[in-house]
């Protein structure tokens, strides 16, 4: 009779490496588009984005707000190790905004600056799935 433990399976090297890709991608559109959002004068945004001279001047700096704490979010906690947890919540985040994005675009008739949002979506919905279930981050002991 043996009484040998298996360890558990090590997520795949490629897995990892892709989280690690898609987190840093992420980490760099929303910053960016974050500091963008809240740095910029509404003005020159409104050339830019149409929607945001659309839109009060509050409303579009809480996005850039937004957009900065996902893209934040997103990869310090993981590559910190300090409360990780909050990789994955910050992916759910990203995910759901991108969802919402979707939706407020394609209502305004703007479905040609969807698939950017579609790309988000995908990163932020694979980090939110391989951070929860594959291959998750370990606090630091």
């Amino acid at each position: 009779m043996s009484t040998t433990t298996l360890a558990p399976a090590q997520p795949a090297i490629a897995l990892r490496i892709g989280l690690w890709i898609a987190q840093a991608l992420l980490f760099v559109t929303f910053g960016g588009a974050g500091l963008v959002k809240l740095l910029t004068p509404i003005p020159q945004l409104a050339a830019m984005m149409p929607w945001t001279g659309d839109h009060s001047e509050a409303f579009v700096r809480m996005i850039g707000v937004i957009d900065l704490a996902g893209g934040l979010g997103i990869l310090l906690p993981a590559l910190t190790r300090i409360m990780p947890r909050l990789t994955v919540l910050a992916a759910l985040g990203c995910t759901t905004l991108q969802i919402v994005a979707i939706v407020f675009h394609v209502s305004r008739g703007e479905g040609a600056v969807t698939p950017l949002n579609l790309v988000l979506l995908a990163l932020s919905a694979f980090v939110l799935w391989g951070r929860s279930r594959k291959a998750p981050i370990l606090p630091r002991s």
